[in-house]
């Protein structure tokens, strides 16, 4: 009987042990749901408010873009401040925009000027200098910057005074400050021949101003010299300030040019001087190499017997020269020419067109020239 009742109570045990388990199982399913309904709710509440974020966002975009519409149809006044029809550097934000440098003829212009040959000249002029008949003018009494075509008047300028041609010269500051770019270095020695020389064939600055300060008097004299020499052939339309053509200030007309290349050409030394191609200068222990500034010259193109090039801004791409064509002399001008080969394309069109043509229309007599033999 004892037996039996401990049976039951090891029953009853168990079955309360077994509810017991039950009812905490049946506790953890129901929090797991509720974390699982709370996660869920979350969720949804999460994506409620970003819908309505977006909405809203979307409502406002729209409302902006509306308002831009509108803006746009309403036309404000320009502010002056906004408005960059340039972008310029940051360095350079508030500076005052630079004009593009232009030439005299172009500032005259002479740039619509038409001719027959289509030259790219502003100003052109074709002379017989064996009779001084003017067979081709384009704007040949129009006085312009000459550049340095200038030298063609220094050397003459030079020779006139006999001065020793061996005499040795020193590039010093003030030959150097006249011209940053030079090869002819302060402290460079040369012979004025030398000087002279280099100014011609390859139109150095450097030498042509130490040419004129070591002028009997200086710099002053010898311009002085130069313009009275610039008179005394004929040239009543020109003026010069230095003897380079750095400056804008010497100027001439094409017929005046045409004058001082049959003045130039009655001396031998500029003759061979401005039709050497090239010329080697030792300065400071080492070898330079000039060459000539005209490419006719170098090239052998053409028959030339005397010429001279020239550039500045304001004078443009400049060529003066005499050549033989069909074995005679014409003398040839040309000013302001557009591009760097333009004035030597010119000046082939014109050696063709000579050659091509038998009888040329005399336009006019070219005053003689009143320059003796040097």
């Amino acid at each position: 009987m004892q037996k039996k009742h401990r049976f039951n109570y090891f029953i009853l045990l168990v079955a309360l042990m077994i509810a017991y388990s039950g009812s905490l199982m049946a506790k953890s399913i129901d929090e797991s749901a509720s974390k699982k309904n709370a996660s869920a709710e979350k969720s949804k509440s999460t994506k409620e408010s970003r819908s309505t974020k977006d909405t809203k966002s979307l409502t406002a975009a729209t409302k902006s873009s509306s308002t831009d519409k509108s803006k746009k149809n309403i036309k404000s006044p320009k502010n002056p401040r906004e408005v960059r029809p340039t972008v310029l550097p940051r360095s350079a934000k508030h500076a005052e925009p630079v004009a593009p440098r232009v030439s005299s003829g172009t500032a005259l212009g002479l740039g619509k000027s038409i001719d027959e040959l289509n030259l790219k000249s502003k100003v052109a002029m074709v002379v017989d200098a064996q009779n001084q008949d003017v067979v081709f003018d384009k704007n040949a009494q129009v006085v312009l910057p000459v550049a340095s075509i200038t030298k063609l008047l220094t050397a003459m300028t030079v020779l006139d005074a006999r001065l020793p041609m061996d005499e040795n010269l020193e590039i010093n500051e003030q030959d150097a400050a006249i011209y940053k770019n030079s090869r002819l270095i302060k402290g460079t020695v040369l012979t004025r021949q030398e000087a002279l020389l280099l100014a011609l064939m390859s139109s150095e600055n450097r030498a042509a101003y130490t040419l004129g300060r070591n002028y009997p008097g200086g710099i002053k004299t010898f311009m002085s010299a130069l313009n009275r020499k610039a008179k005394e052939i004929g040239m009543t339309h020109s003026s010069f300030e230095d003897p380079t053509g750095l400056t804008s200030k010497n100027v001439a007309s094409a017929e005046d040019l045409a004058i001082l290349v049959n003045a130039a050409y009655q001396y031998p030394l500029i003759r061979q001087f401005t039709t050497t191609p090239n010329y080697v200068k030792e300065i400071n222990q080492r070898e330079q190499l000039f060459l000539n500034s005209n490419r006719l010259v170098r090239s052998g193109d053409m028959e030339v017997v005397i010429q001279k090039t020239g550039y500045i801004s304001e004078a443009g791409r400049c060529l003066v020269m005499m050549a033989l064509v069909n074995n005679k002399p014409y003398t040839m001008i040309f000013l302001d020419s557009v591009g760097i080969g333009s004035r030597f394309a010119d000046a082939i069109r014109v050696k063709e067109w000579i050659e091509s043509t038998t009888q040329h229309t005399v336009i006019r007599k070219l005053p003689s020239t009143k320059a003796s033999t040097n």
